[in-house]
């Protein structure tokens, strides 16, 4: 799938904690969501909307593009999903998980953005998905996610650094059923208020496209993560490898020695340039 063609999308505070650690918790004491419950949904690309910065297509499979200014850039990991969307009328009836991969919603720590887009898409090379992405057989309990756990690292001067906490991807606040049910009252009823945007809108006015890409939440940093941002030379790697097939151990071994194909799995390997 040409991904150049398909909105991108992700889901804000879906793992408990991540947005205390990112300094964001405040940016949405405003906006109203269940306990438990993730905040937004929020745009990072938009094909064809030509009077937005959101215009310019931000994934790459090897790169992250420092941007000019930026001192607080920290990798976000996290599931990427490739859905088809159903529509009646102008209404998001459904999502249908097709595939998934491994993600990196990289984000500026800007002080004072108005909306959580302004801190995710600043041009080219500015996101990260996997090249090598998996069907979904059931986006359910029992289907293939279940043994998927999500593991981030930065390798820096030779050393590597677990960080993200190494974590299952049934450990999200939502998944399956219920995330999709959310998302679809968000894609039709989220409101332009504070950080969040109308997405209905964009939907409306990109002509109801066929399909997205949602990254689904980012997992709470180690402290190693949450202390250290990006510089240029550094290797971000996140991978969404399957828990039966290795330990937490021998993925950060086999990051650490770079046999990335070993792991035999979505993986992202950016350099920072």
């Amino acid at each position: 799938m040409d991904l150049s063609r398909v909105i991108g999308l992700g889901v804000a505070g879906n793992f408990a904690g991540h947005l205390e650690q990112a300094g964001e918790a405040a940016d949405f004491s405003a906006v109203k969501a269940a306990a438990g419950a993730p905040k937004a949904v929020f745009p990072f690309y938009l094909p064809g909307k030509c009077d937005s910065f959101l215009s310019v297509y931000p994934l790459s499979s090897d790169t992250i593009s420092y941007p000019e200014g930026a001192d607080r850039l920290q990798i976000e990991p996290e599931i990427g999903v490739i859905f088809s969307i159903s529509y009646v009328g102008d209404q998001v009836m459904a999502l249908s998980a097709q595939s998934f991969g491994a993600y990196n919603d990289c984000s500026i720590r800007r002080a004072g953005a108005k909306k959580i887009s302004q801190k995710k898409n600043w041009g080219a090379c500015s996101k990260g998905f996997s090249a090598m992405t998996v069907p979904i057989d059931s986006f359910s309990p029992g289907g293939v996610l279940d043994d998927y756990r999500i593991a981030s690292f930065l390798i820096r001067d030779g050393r590597c650094h677990a960080y993200g906490i190494d974590s299952a991807v049934r450990d999200y606040s939502y998944i399956y059923g219920q995330l999709t049910d959310w998302i679809v009252d968000r894609l039709n009823n989220q409101k332009d208020e504070g950080p969040v945007e109308n997405i209905h809108d964009y939907l409306t006015e990109l002509e109801r496209p066929s399909h997205c890409l949602i990254s689904i939440g980012a997992t709470r940093y180690t402290e190693f993560g949450s202390g250290n941002y990006l510089k240029k030379g550094d290797l971000s790697v996140v991978t969404v490898y399957s828990g039966k097939e290795h330990t937490p151990q021998q993925v950060e071994e086999l990051v650490a020695s770079g046999r990335f194909e070993e792991l035999g799995c979505p993986t992202l390997a950016q350099k920072v340039v």
